[in-house]
């Protein structure tokens, strides 16, 4: 979708929505020229792009590669940065106390600035005027899970033209990544979405982990800003060490996409990182405008991974309604839409695109819509962003039932995502 690997100019999620459709319908129909290809890594191979790194290292333009070192848990502290000027260093925004942000913690930060003088989301602050913590709010995050931090957390972003979410805003968003060795370095390669719906369980699209060991992915909580380390609040990593992917799970039609990932140690509840809720079996969504989030490209023919967190906001289209508009696409007129799915978009510019398979579409409950339960999980698409081509999903209600029979067997209680 966008960009630590996401969205579409307008904001694209997924692989196409996380997934391209290709395989699917060269295996139902029998078809393959210029078809996208099926894939859950972010290695788009038709556009050259090579897959983003996410490093655990200090700013920087690009995309840094190192040698895997431990996460801190507590709010960032020193921080060295580059000179700008005499006596002036490049710091975030939330570190310069000389008066171009409130004291009370309310800072902006303008990530349209093109300041060639410092890293992009740092600005030139005198020396003396730069502290070690950061100057923000104290956080109470409401107990339970599915609430969205609406106005970010510690600072907010001013002209965010490219739906940018705020930092913090969805603290149930997860990155799988799978470890790398190149020559000396360890690489943390961006597989694809998930969200946190317990301390130690992921929920995730099938297609995005089925064909690799758990060995191969951790997953990190809390990110925002793939670039850098130095956000208000640090994200956090943990190690896979269990896969469950759905047992009907069908690799070529893609029915039944969702898996389960089962951590080796709780990640620690934060501002930044908490659980998404879980909606009723059956919870029908129909017509509500929902909110899609990702990394992922942000447009399907030469698009770009995203560095900030996108989040674009969708209405869910009916299933008879989506098949119709999906039978009207290279799918053909005889194309059945699979129970195990629901589909979401459909207006030009705005979907889920390539990298963004298996990120969570949530809908706001309808007695607090400031909570949210997760509906779908990003699955396939005809392109990104057509007009009257909604995106397709994993019905989260639909595939609920498995979910609880699955952390039932481990004794995982529900509590974390019942709201």
């Amino acid at each position: 979708m966008f960009g630590k690997l996401i969205l579409i100019p307008i904001l694209l999620i997924g692989a196409c929505a996380g997934q391209d459709y290709g395989d699917l319908i060269a295996s139902i129909f029998n078809q393959s020229a210029g078809l996208p290809t099926d894939t859950g890594d972010i290695v788009d191979t038709s556009t050259k792009l090579p897959p983003l790194v996410i490093s655990p290292t200090p700013p920087a333009r690009q995309v840094a590669t190192t040698t895997l070192a431990p996460i801190p848990l507590s709010p960032v502290g020193g921080h060295t940065y580059k000179p700008c000027g005499a006596g002036m260093e490049c710091v975030r925004e939330y570190l310069c106390s000389n008066g171009k942000v409130n004291k009370d913690g309310a800072t902006l930060i303008d990530i349209r600035i093109d300041d060639n003088s410092c890293p992009f989301l740092e600005t030139c602050c005198a020396t003396g005027d730069t502290v070690s913590e950061p100057i923000v709010r104290p956080v109470d995050p409401p107990a339970g899970c599915g609430y969205r931090n609406i106005e970010g957390i510690g600072f907010k972003i001013e002209g965010a033209a490219d739906s940018e979410a705020e930092f913090g805003e969805f603290p149930w968003m997860v990155a799988i990544l799978r470890e790398e060795t190149a020559i000396d370095k360890v690489l943390n390669v961006y597989q694809c979405g998930g969200s946190l719906i317990a301390p130690t369980v992921v929920l995730t699209g099938a297609h995005c982990v089925q064909a690799r060991k758990a060995s191969n992915f951790k997953v990190r909580a809390g990110e925002w800003e793939t670039n850098t380390k130095t956000e208000i609040y640090p994200d956090q990593d943990r190690q896979v060490v269990e896969m469950i992917v759905h047992e009907h799970y069908n690799k070529g039609s893609l029915y039944n996409d969702i898996a389960l990932l089962i951590l080796e140690s709780p990640f620690e509840e934060a501002p930044n990182v908490n659980t998404v809720c879980l909606p009723p079996v059956n919870t029908n969504f129909d017509m509500s405008r929902c909110f899609a989030t990702g990394w992922g490209k942000d447009q399907f023919q030469n698009g770009k991974y995203q560095n900030i967190l996108k989040k674009i906001d969708l209405p869910v289209v009916p299933n008879g309604k989506c098949q119709d508009n999906l039978r009207k696409t290279r799918l053909g007129k005889f194309f059945e839409l699979h129970s195990s799915f629901m589909c979401a978009g459909g207006e030009r510019g705005k979907d889920t695109c390539k990298g963004d398979g298996g990120s969570p579409l949530v809908c706001p409950m309808p007695n607090n819509p400031n909570r949210y339960f997760q509906a779908g999980i990003v699955a396939w698409g005809i392109g990104c962003g057509e007009e009257n081509v909604p995106g397709v999903y994993a019905s989260v209600p639909q595939l609920r039932s498995w979910i609880d029979e699955q952390l039932g067997y481990k004794r995982i209680d529900a509590k974390s995502f019942t709201p």
